[in-house]
């Protein structure tokens, strides 16, 4: 019946300053930036190597910006990556042993909170 999770809205408090996280941080490019309710954009990102793209969103009045939780990026080469995302500025925690694999946390700037996960 469904095929994919195609957009994942990220509540954020100021797009620009999302903008900058996303793209610079984390690495994504910006898939579309055009005008849509009064006073925001519509401003989709697409993650390398992610199927599923992110709109930096501040027009839901009942998702607070930083009440995203747990979304989980999968990483190949967990090591890797944090070592990368780290060179790049990103407040990452330690990567934590767990049963099913390794993890990471982090959280964008108005505390969306994020997960890196390699699985065994």
């Amino acid at each position: 019946m469904f095929d994919k999770v195609a957009i994942l809205s990220v509540p954020v408090s100021d797009q620009d300053r999302a903008l900058e996280f996303y793209t610079e941080i984390l690495g994504g490019k910006v898939v579309q930036d055009m005008p849509f309710a009064p006073g925001t954009r519509w401003l989709k990102i697409e993650l390398p190597g992610v199927e599923t793209q992110l709109v930096l969103a501040t027009w839901f009045s009942d998702m607070n910006p930083g009440c995203l939780q747990g979304v989980v990026l999968s990483a190949k080469d967990i090591a890797k990556t944090h070592a990368e995302l780290k060179k790049r500025g990103l407040d990452i925690s330690e990567i934590d042993e767990q049963p099913y694999g390794k993890e990471a946390t982090f959280a964008d700037p108005d505390g969306n909170g994020w997960i890196l996960q390699q699985t065994k």
